[in-house]
């Protein structure tokens, strides 16, 4: 698929989404949740009234998220903050791709995956529940015909509980997987998220170890076209029709790019510190945008501060 923007020469710096809106009539926004519309404790300042200006408009408005939660979880999460869930058609996550794959086992790849797994999780924020996929936990890697990956806290028991792990112990386990060859499904491909302006260590970073290891990987989420696809779907358009919004070059525009969608770059998140931002709504300097989507070789066709109209 022809990607939608190739050139850091193109980017369009705008200071709020109606410029975008009144620009080009795109039938399906493709949002992002942290770093875009809140920080995981919080909305951003005039997200919840710009969500709705765009609702005004006709606007399909679908969330797609690297979270390794439900769709539905999700939803709750953004009704908790403030956020109304009616604004939205629904949403996509890497958490709901991976449940339903491993659920349907349609794919071929799934197919042969196995059930017993070394499963990593939350603790802090919340496990991750595997009711209703067949699934056996078990501890020993010896065991395990792959790695289910949902969090960066804990290692699931195959008493169905979980005990808390630090990264380093993660990983030690990983080099044992490894060396057995099992393949891993990361649920949530994100290498980090904002959290409250704390940058935090997300699954896609124990993703991308194992790959340095010579393990294999499904990566169930941004910037693979899978989630995209998806998103589309559920919202009844092409990508001529759409356009993503996210604050991660990698995940977000990058998959933007590679699945032929239009894109705006949210600076306030994920990037502020590489960007020299120190306050939230703080414009990015030209150039530092362009060598940073050099850097990521990801090039969004805009460029926004944040999620404000």
């Amino acid at each position: 698929m022809a990607m939608a923007t190739s050139n850091a020469s193109d980017i369009k710096i705008f200071t709020g989404l109606q410029q975008i809106a009144e620009s080009r009539h795109y039938k399906a926004w493709l949002l992002d949740q942290f770093g875009v519309l809140h920080d995981g404790k919080q909305p951003y300042p005039g997200a919840i009234s710009t969500l709705e200006n765009l609702a005004s408009r006709g606007a399909k408005m679908v969330i797609i998220s690297n979270s390794s939660r439900r769709a539905s979880t999700t939803l709750d999460k953004l009704k908790s903050l403030g956020f109304d869930p009616s604004l939205f058609i629904g949403a996509v996550t890497s958490g709901e791709l991976t449940y339903q794959h491993l659920q349907r086992r349609d794919d071929p790849w799934f197919r042969v995956l196995g059930k017993t797994c070394i499963h990593m999780t939350w603790s802090d924020r919340g496990a991750i529940s595997l009711e209703g996929l067949g699934l056996q936990v078990v501890e020993n890697v010896e065991k395990a015909e792959f790695i289910l990956v949902h969090g960066t806290e804990a290692l699931g028991l195959s008493s169905g509980d979980s005990v808390s792990k630090k990264l380093e112990e993660l990983e030690k386990i990983l080099e044992h997987c490894a060396a057995k060859g099992i393949p891993m499904v990361v649920a949530n491909p994100d290498f980090v998220t904002v959290e409250a302006r704390e940058l935090r260590i997300m699954p896609g970073t124990l993703a991308a170890t194992y790959e340095k290891l010579g393990g294999e990987v499904k990566w169930m989420g941004k910037p693979h076209e899978i989630i995209y696809k998806a998103a589309m779907a559920m919202a009844g358009v092409d990508a001529s029709d759409s356009i993503a919004v996210g604050d991660s070059l990698h995940h977000d525009i990058k998959g933007a790019n590679a699945s032929g969608i239009e894109s705006a770059f949210i600076t306030c998140g994920i990037h502020a510190n590489e960007l020299g931002l120190g306050g939230f709504g703080e414009l990015a300097d030209v150039s530092s945008v362009h060598a940073l989507a050099l850097k990521y070789d990801a090039y969004p066709s805009y460029v926004l501060p944040s999620f404000t109209w």
